[in-house]
């Protein structure tokens, strides 16, 4: 795909039919974790061989027709087994009105309120998964129009050189944002998913809820989550309201929620890891029931040999290999970035060069001590004693932690 050139603001499509973002606050990115953890656990499921060919047609059935992405190079592997190679999995949360009597107030445009890439290396030793502010202004280039209802027009919108990065769900659907990420990463996306609101719920349900820690009573009453100091296990809406809560951790802003989020989706990843849930087929199925009754994936990840090959690469990748971190960005900046996060482009440069040369690396600190800190009352790791030690790695000043790394979410 060839760069964008920047254009000058007269070549921005006016997005006037887009309601504003303080009246679309309904999705939220633990849906789009769960939307890749979903398709891998359905791997610990269908790879059993008293279940395997029911479970794969009954899960795949779920899913809706696959979604074709405009310059897909998503090739089934040879044959079932681990991923060849490095790959990238691209996950949007959509924010779509799915009440059929109509969502009166809050407008009705199709925007991405999460967008989140996923890397595994090309040996499968580590993974990356990268969050990007909602609020993040970025060049969009031309994309094939969608309707409301996400059907292909026929039409391309224009390039445009800076608008939120959550627009581009409502310009070309989940196609134009893949595009969009490819000219901000350097990367070739090979499969996407899109996830809506109503799976979150059946989701935190399936997997018996996710103990949060909390450093002081946290109550937002725009979401309605209202709970104590320590540690809190969320599931159903209570997650709902965590994920959504914006003004009551933090400073407030959308960067600091990311931050916060990941407190929930490090505890989730161990917890999915742990012998108790994947030793448990009942609970592994409702998950994946879950997942893909609620998603709608790129038609190569649709394909069930991608999608067990995907999650046979990600299921032996260790918590400390897995890392999520926030994509650099600052605010009270001007012009096209008032009001909204401007990228901090040396450290995006960084980060997404370690990325693309598969270089693992270490971030500075864990948490960024605002949106979540380190939990004081952690347990303490036990050394591997066959571990070798490696060469130390480059240290990222980025916000992000591991899913190794106990943190606690702070309160506004």
């Amino acid at each position: 795909m060839s760069e964008l050139r920047p254009r000058s603001d007269r070549s921005v499509v006016k997005t006037s039919g887009i309601a504003r973002h303080g009246r679309l606050r309904k999705a939220g990115p633990w849906g789009a974790v769960l939307a890749f953890i979903g398709a891998s656990l359905a791997v610990v499921l269908v790879s059993s061989a008293a279940l395997a060919g029911i479970v794969v047609n009954q899960l795949n059935n779920n899913l809706k027709p696959g979604v074709v992405l405009v310059q897909p190079t998503d090739a089934p592997p040879p044959s079932v087994g681990a991923y060849p190679g490095g790959f990238n999995l691209l996950i949007v949360g959509s924010d779509k009105c799915e009440d059929d009597s109509g969502c009166a107030g809050r407008g009705s445009a199709n925007l991405n309120d999460v967008t989140m890439l996923l890397h595994v290396s090309a040996d499968g030793t580590n993974a990356t998964a990268v969050s990007f502010p909602r609020d993040l202004v970025v060049p969009i280039p031309s994309c094939p129009r969608v309707d409301k209802n996400g059907n292909p027009t026929g039409k391309m919108s224009a390039a445009m050189s800076g608008r939120p990065i959550n627009e581009t769900l409502y310009y070309g659907g989940l196609a134009c944002t893949v595009l969009t990420v490819e000219a901000l990463s350097g990367l070739k996306i090979q499969f996407a998913g899109l996830i809506t609101f109503s799976g979150v719920i059946k989701m935190s349900n399936a997997v018996g809820g996710v103990p949060v820690c909390f450093a002081g009573p946290v109550k937002d009453n725009k979401t309605g989550l209202d709970v104590p100091a320590g540690n809190v296990n969320l599931k159903g809406w209570k997650a709902l309201a965590f994920l959504r809560s914006r003004h009551g951790v933090g400073d407030g802003s959308d960067l600091t929620r990311i931050s916060s989020q990941q407190v929930f989706l490090s505890s989730l990843v161990r917890q999915l890891k742990d012998k108790d849930t994947l030793g448990d087929p009942l609970k592994v199925y409702a998950l994946a029931q879950a997942a893909t009754q609620s998603m709608e994936l790129s038609s190569g990840l649709r394909q069930p040999d991608n999608m067990l090959s995907i999650a046979a690469k990600l299921k032996n990748i260790p918590l400390e290999a897995v890392t999520f971190v926030q994509f650099p960005g600052t605010t009270g900046q001007g012009g096209i970035y008032q009001g909204k996060v401007a990228p901090v482009q040396y450290k995006v440069d960084q980060l997404f060069s370690k990325i693309r040369a598969d270089t693992p690396f270490a971030l500075a600190s864990v948490g960024d001590g605002n949106g979540s800190a380190p939990d004081p009352n952690a347990p303490v790791a036990t050394p591997d004693p066959n571990a070798t030690a490696g060469a130390p790695l480059d240290k990222l000043d980025i916000s992000g932690q591991t899913a190794a790394d106990y943190t606690c979410s702070q309160p506004n």
